[in-house]
């Protein structure tokens, strides 16, 4: 990573000039410092190991594969990175193991959530970035957590950032903002929409054990996050019986 400047470095990969001078300015207006990579040799050019804070890669580079370079960059690399994508792409690869992207947006999104997108997964790096404000109405205060849906962080008691996938965090906020009702599986695959497209109800299950190991005092007994026999399952903003 950077060291001895105060903007987080970002490397846009994409074959479309319009948009990496799109990006390249947004980049700028929010905070950051941009450099722009038509293909993966220009990448590569940067050096060794090139001196970027984060990668944002657009899936489908013309003749290439976005995913061979955030391969590459996982394998040798500890740089964040974002993966741009289309509709129909294969999102289960893409987040995959194998892959090592840290988050994804797909085409067409909202300047707004890339931003905090990126700003996240620097978080999650040590990287601190540039903090937006956070105004205390645009949060929902479960337990002695807090989710702050502009920034779409999770800050525990102390206001340490608790690390979600997107999906986690997404799974979360529905939650959130559906309390003390039994939302059944298919409900929430259908929120996730995208996210799970290519997914199996199992996963569902995956996701809440995950967050329950991030959210609850004691994953194994939650007080929170509570699951419904044959059903579904229930969130509660303040453990029962409060």
């Amino acid at each position: 990573m950077q060291t001895g400047k105060s903007e987080p470095l970002i490397a846009i990969v994409d074959d479309d000039e319009n948009v990496r001078v799109t990006l390249s300015a947004l980049m700028r207006e929010s905070g950051f410092d941009a450099v722009c990579c038509p293909d993966i040799p220009s990448f590569m050019a940067l050096g060794d190991p090139p001196p970027v804070d984060l990668a944002l890669i657009d899936l489908r580079l013309r003749g290439e594969s976005g995913l061979t370079l955030a391969i590459h960059i996982r394998e040798r690399y500890e740089i964040p990175i974002v993966m741009l994508t289309g509709v129909g792409d294969e999102i289960d690869k893409i987040i995959g193991l194998e892959t090592g992207a840290d988050d994804y947006l797909i085409k067409p999104f909202n300047p707004r959530e890339l931003v905090a997108r990126i700003r996240a997964v620097l978080r999650r790096y040590g990287h601190g970035g540039p903090k937006p404000n956070i105004s205390s109405g645009q949060g929902i205060a479960f337990g002695t957590k807090r989710i702050d849906v502009q920034t779409r962080r999770v800050l525990d008691a102390d206001g340490e950032e608790i690390p979600l996938t997107n999906a986690e965090y997404r799974l979360l906020e529905y939650f959130a903002r559906n309390p003390n009702r039994v939302i059944p599986r298919p409900e929430l695959l259908e929120e996730l929409g995208s996210d799970m497209q290519r997914y199996v109800d199992r996963t569902i299950d995956v996701l809440i054990l995950r967050l329950r190991r991030k959210i609850e005092p004691v994953a194994s007994k939650p007080v929170h996050l509570q699951t419904r026999r044959a059903q579904g399952y229930i969130f509660h903003l303040s453990p029962e019986g409060q």
